[in-house]
């Protein structure tokens, strides 16, 4: 498991066209992806399951824990991405509750975007 950051401080400003906002990018497929948005309330729970293909959740609201086949739980915010590969064990839980977008395809690739998280501190 790999956890990645997509927030306000890694993005771009964009003033284009009069514009005046930040993007962070996230990913771009040419295979086909399934986009969800998935709400955990308090004490919520994503069972501990293989991932059929690569999946990419993006943390948007609250906070929680992550874990793959390392058995190691991670904690994750808003702003943060937890990037489990094909086949890989993994399960996601919050006592607060959170809300994260999930994006899963055959062609995966958040490094190629996102900057990746070094200092993550298992628990």
């Amino acid at each position: 498991m790999k956890i990645f950051n997509f927030n306000k401080e890694v993005g771009k400003h964009i003033t284009k066209f009069d514009s005046d906002f930040v993007i962070s990018r996230i990913i771009q497929t040419d295979k086909p992806a399934h986009i969800g948005c998935m709400h955990l309330e308090k004490d919520g729970f994503i069972g501990y399951h293989q991932a059929v293909v690569p999946q990419l959740l993006l943390v948007v609201g609250g906070e929680g824990f992550v874990r793959g086949e390392d058995d190691a739980f991670h904690p994750i915010k808003a702003g943060e991405a937890a990037f489990w590969i094909k086949d890989e064990y993994h399960e996601t839980s919050t006592k607060t509750g959170l809300t994260a977008i999930v994006i899963e395809s055959e062609e995966l690739n958040p490094a190629s975007f996102m900057q990746e998280k070094t200092d993550v501190i298992s628990i």
